[in-house]
């Protein structure tokens, strides 16, 4: 049997999608627990399900935009955050509604990087920055490529600070079409 300490190292299972976490995935994800992480009340976002479902709201500027004119009619959203207006990774549509399987790979790569901390409370995991994440998300706000992002994630804080749960009930009641979806959809 070989000592711990001497095992050569496993390599991680690739995404889904055999493709390295991206830098832009990662950021846009680094931003958005940062800004829940930023507050007394939260200190990171509960679960990868409320994870996904603001995530979804972030990527998707057209369906923050047909929300919030639901829930929130008078607030100003903002410029949108993805000037070309193109997603860099479509979503899926899985057992509670809007999904990417990369996440996994993406959360271990900034978890790995020292940048984000999840702590485990029975069965949910709570995703928050660490100091070096924070520093390091408050540079990415920074830039002009980045700032609206940010400012879609504080708009997100402040009007959609739901449970996933919630998240996943609101997404639905706003958005059959992603209820009648088939499973493996891209949205």
């Amino acid at each position: 049997m070989t000592p711990p300490d001497t095992a050569a190292p496993t390599a991680a299972a690739p995404p889904a999608d055999g493709q390295p976490p991206s830098a832009d995935a990662q950021a846009r994800l680094l931003l958005l627990i940062d800004v829940f992480s930023g507050t007394k009340r939260n200190k990171g976002i509960e679960g990868r399900m409320k994870l996904a479902k603001l995530d979804f709201l972030l990527r998707y500027p057209q369906h923050f935009r047909k929300l919030m004119a639901v829930r929130r009619p008078d607030t100003d959203v903002g410029e949108d955050p993805w000037l070309t207006g193109a997603i860099e990774q479509s979503m899926i549509r899985y057992r509670y509604g809007p999904w990417d399987p990369a996440y996994y790979a993406l959360l271990g790569a900034l978890t790995g990087k020292g940048l984000i901390e999840p702590k485990h409370e029975g069965a949910v995991a709570t995703y928050c920055t660490t100091a070096a994440g924070h520093d390091v998300a408050v540079a990415l706000a920074k830039t002009e490529s980045w700032r609206p992002v940010r400012n879609r994630a504080l708009l997100l804080r402040r009007h959609l600070d739901l449970t996933g749960t919630k998240l996943k009930d609101l997404i639905y009641e706003t958005f059959p079409d992603i209820v009648e979806a088939d499973w493996g959809t891209h949205l």
